[in-house]
């Protein structure tokens, strides 16, 4: 993670570390203390104020997108070896065994408490890093800070301009390559990027598999989508959304996009198509013309 930020008190750089030290410590699913942990292991938990605003979020996002963005996948995440790096293909039957431990609508929010059902387990890693990149965000406008440039691991979130006042160039990385298809123009913005390169393993039958899967089949999604990424006020929405439109596809992804709005989109497809939409024509450059072919999405 970079943070890049000018003016201050001399010590907001320690302090932005610390806040981003202690939403790990509560948010990550490998810390034995960590509420998401916990809850795995005993089921219910009174949770700490940023865990209940989070799970919260990811319910509403969850009901938004009709699922494709859900939190209970962790045991199918686990039995693909994403978690630990032992990659495997699952059988289809053991497949079939978890897919109901991963029922969104089985998780109960309260005021005082957080629950699963026996076997579901939680991992909120698909809004954790942009949920942190708007407490930071807030952080530094709370100081005085008119001008930064945060990655969280991929997760951008640009406060104001540079510092002469011009944009921010955010690079999208090329999915089937080292460098990037294009660069984004941003100020006080997320940018957020999901993609089959971030995490994957090729299978015994040279198939790629990706970490990002379809809840409805327990598998990798395959939409025809190899990156998603969404432009936003909110990181944390950024963030889910990335994730919950690759899922979805091209075509249900611009019908959310404009029934839903609040957002801008640049998607990259199988076909070697780069798709924005219409917020984004004047501020996306191509930087690989002649890999990818571009097209722009309006709301008619």
């Amino acid at each position: 993670m970079t943070l890049r930020f000018y003016g201050g008190p001399e010590t907001l750089a320690e302090d932005l570390k610390a806040e981003t030290e202690r939403l790990e410590s509560v948010f990550s699913v490998t810390r034995p203390d960590s509420d998401f942990a916990r809850l795995n292991a005993d089921g219910r938990i009174a949770p700490a104020p940023e865990t209940r605003d989070l799970a919260e979020k990811a319910l509403a996002l969850a009901r938004e997108t009709d699922g494709a963005l859900n939190i209970a996948l962790y045991p199918l995440v686990k039995e693909w070896g994403f978690t630990t790096g032992q990659y495997q293909i699952p059988e289809p039957d053991r497949i079939r065994e978890l897919l109901p431990l991963t029922d969104w609508h089985r998780i109960t929010l309260s005021d005082s408490s957080l629950a699963i059902d026996p076997g579901m387990a939680l991992d909120p890693g698909s809004l954790a890093k942009g949920y942190t990149a708007d407490v930071l965000t807030a952080r530094l406008k709370e100081a005085g800070v008119t001008c930064a440039l945060l990655d969280l691991g991929g997760n951008i979130q640009a406060i104001g301009t540079r510092p002469d006042g011009t944009p921010w160039q955010v690079g999208i990385r090329d999915p089937e390559g080292e460098g990037h298809l294009g660069i984004l123009s941003a100020a006080d913005t997320a940018v957020v990027t999901s993609g089959g390169y971030e995490r994957y393993f090729t299978g015994p039958d040279g198939q790629v598999y990706w970490h990002i899967l379809d809840p409805l089949t327990g598998a990798p999604a395959r939409s025809g989508l190899l990156s998603v990424t969404v432009v936003g006020p909110a990181g944390w929405r950024a963030d889910g959304l990335s994730t919950a439109l690759f899922v979805m596809g091209a075509d249900k992804a611009l019908t959310h996009w404009r029934e839903t709005g609040g957002y801008e989109l640049v998607l990259v497809t199988e076909d070697h198509e780069v798709i924005v939409t219409e917020g984004l024509a004047d501020r996306f450059t191509l930087s690989e013309p002649d890999t990818y072919t571009l097209k722009v999405w309006k709301h008619d």
